[in-house]
């Protein structure tokens, strides 16, 4: 795997956690997780591979803690696997307290991705 591209294509977003994404518990609604997972992983293997890509499956999501409203989340997205059409993309979320330095990773998740091209068909990735 080449290292370089992998680190230039690690993708960072930060979101709010507001009311209107949380849950009767007050914290973010899983389904609102995994939408944000999935859009992150899309942009990482998009970056990374800068070819068309589908979401053909999600490994696993391991959902650690809740995520309080009020909070800031951070998901990151990393290529942890490249194989000949598909790879698979590490999305990690992090909370981070407004009001205090406290930082804790709370829910990870894999998807896997193909690379596709005009007719859908599958298309090697480099």
């Amino acid at each position: 795997m080449n290292q370089d591209r992998i680190e230039q294509s690690v993708t960072r977003i930060f979101k709010a956690v507001f009311p209107d994404s949380t849950n009767h518990y007050d914290t973010l609604f899983g389904g609102t997780a995994m939408y944000l997972m999935d859009e992150v992983a899309f942009m990482t293997a998009t970056r990374f591979s800068r070819k068309r890509v589908v979401t053909v499956s999600s490994d696993r999501i391991d959902f650690n803690m809740p995520i309080p409203a009020g909070t800031i989340i951070e998901l990151v997205g990393k290529v942890v696997h490249v194989g000949n059409t598909s790879m698979k993309v590490l999305v990690e979320i992090f909370i981070e307290e407004m009001y205090s330095d406290l930082r804790e990773k709370a829910i990870t998740g894999t998807f896997t991705f193909v690379a596709i091209d005009e007719h859908k068909k599958p298309v090697k990735i480099l």
